[in-house]
């Protein structure tokens, strides 16, 4: 029930966790699952590819199709269809209904025909796009392994229509736990072949793993897809509802355009540097995005919904509270997160990664990396959120200029840094982008609802910090125990960080859902 017009809005809203309740948990555990399979995934790459030209190659071929699924799949395609599909449903116009999500599955599904053929027929130019700075062995490896993976990128897109569909329909575990099914393909293709084939063999054979693992994803989600949305007939009739949702769907794809760009840039840039640093990138970006998923972007598409009631309802002092409540929520982890890239990276590299062809060195070179991702760990985390609170007041276009210019300034910062600190460089460059990106976002988004954080919630912010790093000197002691092994060195200098950051935060009561009012532990 909304909140009554004129209650006091000091309170503030209800707390993230219950904006979305029982289907955001759906979200988060889906989420969670897919990305714990996905490091069992890497750590099984690891053991047979480590940094070698097989990785930089799979790797790479891997980054274009990404791009198709990321500008037509579930970030942009559901953004436009959800709102007209579900608004169709909730008014009982079934009928319309169903031809829409027959008419969006039509167009879709000649859309990624025609890109997965252009894919195939122009993979080397893709690969030169991606990695010029390839010797002529993995360029070559690259191009037979793009023109595989092209196809999959397609089928993805197709899943992103069934989750659409399914969310609209309140069923939200399933679109979210399926790509389980892409992890465990390639998870079972390594394990069957990593005895009997090796090399440019087994990196292939894994490529194929891979578009059969996207097949059984889409597959897995058609059933219940069609029991919610009834008898979909294909069809290319465009009705009004379809022209909405190609409409809202341009600027968003747009928008996502432009930071796939700075996702090639970088790639292109570490393809300059030598064997091995494309896969370097690839190994620290997956760390780097676990909890920018799980705290920033599940936070943010949570808050949306709720921030979008706040400006309906004309109440800006609630917009302000819940944008101040969240950004509290994501930095409570993504502070202690980026502590931990900063002073532990090699004790969370090496427990998933160091095994087989994956050494000592290698675990060193992507800590170095996943440092530089924790200098900008907290911005990327609210990145999401605060264009989310732009979103929510009906602006869509403040968020992808300011996603412009910072793919500039970040790609003029890595060609410069890269030169000094190699891979580590590059996204050095994109994390202190991603500061200004946020900082962009967040005085523009404060100066047309009045602010974002309030006093009280700046000073909780600092006393995370605080506590972020007494845990760290707690860590570091325990890190110095007698006993040794990566495993128990490694858990016991983690552990000790987790224990004491949760003793301290809620002892001083930090945590925004049990004690909105304290600003200090005092």
């Amino acid at each position: 029930m909304d909140r009554p017009a004129n209650a006091d809005p000091v309170p503030g809203p209800r707390p993230v966790r219950g904006a979305g309740g029982r289907p955001a948990a759906r979200v988060a555990a889906g989420i969670l699952l897919t990305r714990l399979l996905g490091l069992v995934r890497e750590r099984v790459f690891a053991f047979y590819f480590g940094l070698g030209i097989e990785a930089d190659a799979f790797r790479a071929a891997l980054r274009i199709p990404n791009v198709i699924r990321n500008l037509l799949g579930e970030g942009t395609l559901s953004a436009s269809f959800i709102p007209v599909y579900a608004g169709l449903v909730e008014r009982g116009r079934d009928r319309e209904a169903r031809e829409l999500a027959g008419a969006i599955a039509s167009w879709l599904a000649l859309l990624v025909v025609v890109a997965s053929a252009l894919g195939v027929l122009l993979a080397p130019v893709v690969t030169d796009a991606v990695a010029l700075g390839f010797d002529r062995e993995t360029r070559a490896l690259t191009i037979i392994l793009v023109r595989i993976l092209f196809p999959m990128a397609g089928v993805m897109v197709m899943s992103a229509w069934c989750l659409g569909i399914l969310n609209s329909h309140r069923r939200f575990f399933l679109s979210y736990a399926a790509p389980m099914l892409w992890n465990l393909a390639q998870i079972g293709v390594l394990l069957a072949l990593g005895a009997s084939l090796g090399g440019a063999d087994l990196v292939d054979a894994l490529a194929w793993g891979a578009l059969g693992g996207a097949v059984a994803q889409f597959l897995v989600q058609v059933p219940s897809t069609l029991r919610a949305a009834g008898r979909v007939r294909l069809g290319w009739r465009v009705t009004e509802a379809v022209r909405r949702v190609f409409r809202g769907w341009l600027p968003v794809v747009f928008g996502a355009g432009v930071l796939q760009i700075s996702s090639i840039v970088d790639t292109q840039f570490a393809s300059f540097l030598g064997a091995g640093a494309v896969a370097n990138l690839g190994y620290a970006q997956l760390v780097a995005l676990l909890p920018i998923s799980l705290f920033g972007i599940s936070v943010a598409a949570v808050a949306l919904p709720e921030l979008s009631r706040d400006v309906a309802g004309d109440d800006h002092g609630a917009l302000r509270v819940r944008l101040g409540r969240a950004t509290e929520r994501v930095l409570y982890f993504m502070i202690p997160s980026a502590v931990v890239f900063l002073a532990f990276a090699p004790h969370v590299v090496g427990p998933l990664f160091q095994t087989g062809a994956f050494g000592a060195g290698d675990t060193r070179a992507v800590a170095r990396v996943l440092m530089a991702f924790g200098v900008g760990l907290p911005a990327r985390g609210l990145i999401r959120l605060y264009a989310s609170g732009h979103y929510a007041r009906g602006d869509t276009t403040t968020p992808v200029r300011i996603a412009t210019v910072t793919v500039v300034i970040s790609a003029l910062l890595a060609w410069l840094l890269m030169r000094r600190y190699g891979v580590a460089g590059v996204v050095l460059g994109g994390s202190l982008a991603a500061w200004i990106n946020v900082t962009a976002n967040a005085v523009t988004l404060a100066r047309r609802t009045g602010g974002i954080v309030a006093a009280a919630g700046w000073r909780r912010i600092g006393w995370m910090g605080v506590a972020a790093l007494l845990a760290a000197s707690a860590a570091a002691g325990a890190g110095r125990a007698p006993w040794s092994g990566l495993w128990l060195t490694a858990g016991t200098t983690l552990g000790a960080f987790s224990v004491t950051y949760l003793i301290l935060t809620r002892g001083w009561r930090l945590w925004t859902d049990r004690a909105p009012g304290r600003t200090n532990p005092t």
